[in-house]
Parts: structure tokens; C-alpha cells; sequence
């Protein structure tokens, strides 16, 4: 399994986020690891670094939306079977 420059490894779907995780705070993060390659200025190793930890923050999003997405879907079913 390939470990992040965080010392982190991909997020398990089963895994929760930490507690203190925020879904802004890491998209803002993601956005500034994009603006950051952009610029051209980092060295290519750092290019590398950084974009897989914009991926792994990535993960770390969709795993947060798939999660809360199946948590509204439960919600509108229970919805549509008080009708």
C-alpha cells in the first residue's frame, strides 16, 4: 500500500475521518496544493509529493460524500415509507 508525505495511507471507505477532519478545510487545502503546482515553481519531486497528497485529500472528500450521501438517501427513504 503506498503511504501519503503525510505518514498517512489512502482512506479505507470502512475507516471514519478523524474527528477534528473538516470537508472545507481540506478542499481549501486541495485548492491551494493546485494553485501551488500551477505556479510551476515547485521542483519536480515536490510536484509529485504534493499531488498525491491532493489526491489522498481527495479520497478523504468522496469517502465524506459517499458517506453522507448514503445517510440522506436512508433519511428520504424512511420519508417516503411514513407517506
Amino acid at each position: 500500500m503506498i503511504d501519503f508525505p503525510d505518514g498517512t495511507v489512502p482512506p479505507d471507505r470502512n475507516q471514519p475521518l478523524p474527528d477534528d477532519w473538516h470537508y472545507e478545510t481540506t478542499v481549501a487545502e486541495v485548492e491551494t496544493i493546485i494553485e501551488q503546482i500551477e505556479l510551476g515553481e515547485l521542483d519536480l519531486a515536490d510536484v509529485f509529493e504534493q499531488f498525491a497528497t491532493a489526491v489522498h485529500y481527495l479520497q478523504q472528500c468522496e469517502a465524506f460524500l459517499s458517506e453522507h450521501q448514503q445517510h440522506m438517501d436512508l433519511l428520504i427513504e424512511t420519508l417516503a415509507e411514513e407517506d
